[in-house]
């Protein structure tokens, strides 16, 4: 059981279009109850075109920290004082933290990524070749981490080629467009496509192509068990849901805010009951 908000409880928050489903209040109270912060977390949803106004009233209000979702992860990164080195590749913002007077636009999707591979997986990217099928924003992030935790190659799949191309372009050398034959000869396979969400989707990648010696993430985290995690299980790959880069995204943004280690093990339990 958490304390009691009094006029001293900082205040952190979650904005999106919508925001109400969010699971980032139950990641992030759980995690100040854990530390014993004086801490809280809530949800905001502005009108879809109020990303900059968000930014503003953190300013006015003194929020502690931001979380930031659809639509809102490019207004924002136009709006804050100062981008982070990945948020200005990626030209989003997913999580805003202060500096001194100055607010700071993260993007902590691509580290909870490599974070939650190698904490939970003890997997290292380094040398891996990697194949991302999706180049929305999930995806750029995770091809930007990849390449920066020094992958020897990071192959992007994707439907309209010049996304594709401006995906792999974050991924500097290592980068390339590749098509979905790609997973065969890939060390780590990622799907950061919506694809699985659903009952009756397609599979994201050609299954058949898949082998016993990969890793396959799967960015979905519901269902725990996607339809690609399935099959990637039943040819004796290791399969990977999105629940792990959820909560050392949302880890890295405590960190941001709080200057504390986040305690991923309450985090995690809090985000699984959720899901149950």
């Amino acid at each position: 059981m958490g304390r009691e908000p009094s006029g001293r409880t900082r205040v952190a928050a979650v904005i999106g279009n919508p925001a109400r489903h969010s699971l980032s209040p139950r990641l992030h109270n759980a995690a100040f109850a854990a530390t014993g912060l004086d801490w809280t977390f809530v949800a905001f949803e502005p009108a879809p075109d109020a990303g900059a106004a968000a930014v503003e009233a953190m300013r006015a209000l003194g929020l502690g920290g931001l979380s930031v979702t659809m639509p809102f992860k490019e207004q924002v990164a136009a709006a804050v004082d100062e981008l982070a080195p990945a948020a200005a590749a990626l030209g989003a913002v997913n999580c805003v933290r202060w500096d001194g007077d100055r607010l700071v636009g993260e993007n902590t999707d691509g580290v909870g990524f490599i974070g939650a591979l190698a904490a939970e997986h003890g997997y290292d990217v380094a040398g891996r070749r990697c194949v991302v099928v999706g180049a929305g924003g999930a995806g750029r992030a995770v091809v930007a981490a990849l390449a920066s935790g020094g992958a020897a190659e990071v192959v992007v799949v994707n439907r309209t080629r010049g996304k594709a191309e401006a995906a792999a372009a974050l991924a500097g050398p290592s980068g390339r467009v590749g098509d979905p034959a790609a997973v065969e000869d890939a060390d780590l396979v990622v799907n950061a496509t919506s694809l699985g969400m659903r009952p009756g989707d397609p599979l994201p990648l050609p299954v058949e192509r898949l082998r016993s010696d990969q890793v396959v993430a799967d960015l979905i985290y519901h269902p725990a068990v996607t339809l690609l995690l399935e099959v990637a299980a039943a040819v004796g790959a290791t399969a990977v849901n999105g629940l792990g880069m959820l909560v050392h995204q949302a880890a890295a943004a405590f960190t941001h805010w709080t200057g504390t280690p986040a305690p991923i093990g309450a985090m995690r339990d809090a985000v699984a009951d959720a899901l149950a």
